[in-house]
């Protein structure tokens, strides 16, 4: 007989405005995918449609009695909206619908996903803290039943044990939410000065960024033979992950993957992570992943973008790189490189592409380099090495004052190089 729990049997809902720049079929499919993600099993899907959501139930009176039938027939679990709930909706549908059923929308699952994945302690502090800002308005519902007895009368009633209890759950929640936003920040300062120094080191620092599920974590491993755990899943990978790679030139550089973009995800959540998502604000370069594959890719380069936008990184450089190109048949493959001429293809899955993309980054990081002739005296071991790993070598010579050498420097590394700065 079989331990294994039995998935949520989930019932997802979606209204459709007009007015998303989303089909609604579309949108639905990733909800859909969202749900078999933190483990539940959809067993079906309803949609209406609506000028605007209603503000007391979303969607509207008889669609809510017809969805509680279908909840009561189809033995449903867990309800999940497409679009974010009020804490009074998400209320009044739990009454309609009944105990024990659940009802959640898509913030609530992204949340729900974010604390399986999250590993490290940067990581699930930060889910900690969306999870309970997005509690923290909703606890009134949570005790309506406290607070119903209230109105009863009875023993205890003049007290309002259901208000007390409710204060004390705010002034608790509230208490934990600055003691994350605390520690966070001390972390964020740690990482500050970690990137701080990557900088002042001379490291030339990608990024990888893009929609989840777009391939980024195949793709780092493709390109520095790592073995980061990758998935044909959404936001399978949470934490960033950074690697060094030498490109062919002899220059050092530091990949980092990053958690993946989505469609609807909401400011506070974006808020919670900004952290993170710093790595990609402090990249030289940032590669935005692509799946080649996917016929919304465009709407997903948005919804990034838009992202990109709100953390501050939308003036980095970015290169588009299509990925999973394997899946396209030739007359495809032919059509987005000629309407995405800058754009880099590959194959993160099969390996090919890749030499082109390592060449496209070196081509970003030498932009701007300036070539000098030095003489690096032998005392100065730790320059040389940095001059090996940091600069393109055009020649170099053991000479009796030290490393006479004549390299492309990125402007940090010329910076460093000035006082030891030669006539050729």
């Amino acid at each position: 007989m079989s331990t294994a729990p039995v998935p949520e049997r989930t019932l997802i809902v979606g209204v459709d405005t007009g007015r998303a720049d989303w089909p609604m079929s579309e949108s639905l499919a990733e909800l859909a995918r969202l749900v078999e993600t933190a483990g539940r099993v959809v067993v079906a899907t309803e949609t209406q449609k609506l000028d605007s959501p209603i503000p007391k139930t979303f969607v509207g009176s008889g669609k809510a009695k017809e969805l509680a039938a279908l909840v009561k027939r189809m033995d449903v679990d867990v309800v999940a909206f497409d679009d974010q709930l009020s804490p009074s909706q998400q209320a009044n549908l739990e009454q309609i619908f009944g105990e024990p059923v659940k009802v959640i929308d898509r913030t609530a699952l992204i949340l729900d996903i974010f604390g399986r994945h999250a590993t490290t302690r940067e990581g699930t502090l930060q889910v900690q803290l969306a999870q309970l800002q997005y509690v923290l308005p909703r606890l009134r519902g949570m005790w309506s039943h406290l607070m119903g007895e209230q109105t009863r009368g009875g023993i205890g009633s003049r007290f309002g044990q259901g208000e007390s209890q409710l204060e004390v759950d705010r002034r608790l929640v509230r208490d934990r939410i600055a003691s994350l936003r605390r520690e966070l920040a001390r972390l964020e300062t740690r990482r500050a000065t970690q990137s701080k120094a990557r900088w002042d080191s001379g490291v030339y620092r990608v990024a990888l960024a893009g929609y989840t599920n777009a391939g980024k974590s195949t793709l780092l491993n493709a390109l520095t033979n790592s073995d980061v755990y990758a998935k044909d899943e959404l936001f399978a990978t949470l934490d960033p992950t950074t690697r060094s790679i030498d490109l062919a030139e002899g220059r050092k550089i530091t990949l980092t993957d990053t958690v993946g973009f989505i469609q609807k995800l909401p400011t506070t959540l974006v808020e919670s992570f900004k952290s993170t998502l710093a790595e990609v604000r402090a990249a030289d370069l940032v590669l935005e992943v692509v799946d080649a594959n996917d016929e919304n890719w465009e709407k997903k380069v948005r919804a990034v973008e838009e992202i990109l936008a709100q953390i501050d990184a939308n003036e980095i450089r970015r290169v588009l790189v299509f990925n999973k190109c394997d899946l396209l048949d030739d007359e495809a493959l032919a059509g987005l490189k000629a309407a995405n001429p800058r754009a880099v293809f590959v194959s993160a899955g099969e390996g090919w592409g890749l030499a082109g993309l390592l060449h496209r980054i070196a081509q970003e990081a030498s932009d701007g380099d300036v070539t000098l002739t030095a003489l690096v005296p032998y005392e100065k071991g730790m320059l040389m090495k940095l001059v090996h790993e940091r600069c393109q070598i055009i020649r170099e010579q053991y000479v009796e004052g030290g490393l006479l050498v004549t390299a492309k420097a990125g402007a940090r590394m010329a910076a460093t190089l000035k006082p030891y700065e030669v006539e050729e």
